[in-house]
């Protein structure tokens, strides 16, 4: 009874072996699996792309912007909060790249203030001074981006307040 029993185990390692290796050959077929990369909200991050590159696609444009540079460099600025994809193609339409973008808020140095339902966001760097970012209650992000809009118009030489005095 003993033959019987040694041949089964070594049909089973057999069989064991032949599935690890159709699981390698059907793992090695198939496209990579898509990587992810991270941006902070209203920052960028390079990366490099195929040389090959004659097409990026994203996603959703609203969640984060890609700007190709010479040299095979991207640059990836986050737009808004959440996740999209990156495509990278050839001339033939081949995926050279696929990358998902993961968009998050800043994680330094922000303090978040709510006052019932309304938020309000604080960079405090080292100081706490308003800060423009999306969720906050409308009324102060509005008041916030106008204030930060005059200031860099009057800093251009455009904005109001830049009139000649001794009128």
């Amino acid at each position: 009874m003993r033959p019987p029993v040694r041949r089964n185990a070594q049909a089973r390692r057999w069989s064991l072996l032949a599935l690890l290796y159709l699981a390698a050959v059907v793992t090695a077929a198939l496209p990579a699996a898509a990587q992810s990369i991270a941006v902070v909200l209203d920052q960028a991050k390079v990366m490099r792309i195929p040389e090959r590159t004659s097409t990026v696609v994203v996603g959703n444009p609203l969640i984060a912007d890609v700007s190709v540079q010479t040299g095979g460099l991207v640059v990836v600025t986050g737009k808004g909060y959440g996740v999209t994809n990156f495509i990278a193609l050839d001339n033939r339409g081949n995926i050279l790249l696929e990358q998902l973008i993961e968009v998050r808020g800043p994680e330094d140095h922000v303090v978040v203030v709510y006052r019932g339902v309304e938020r309000e966001s604080y960079s405090c760097t080292p100081k706490c001074e308003r800060r423009i970012t999306l969720g906050d209650t409308p009324d102060y992000f509005d008041a916030t981006l106008t204030q930060t809009g005059r200031r860099d118009g009057q800093a251009q030489g455009t904005g109001a307040g830049n009139e000649p005095r001794g009128r």
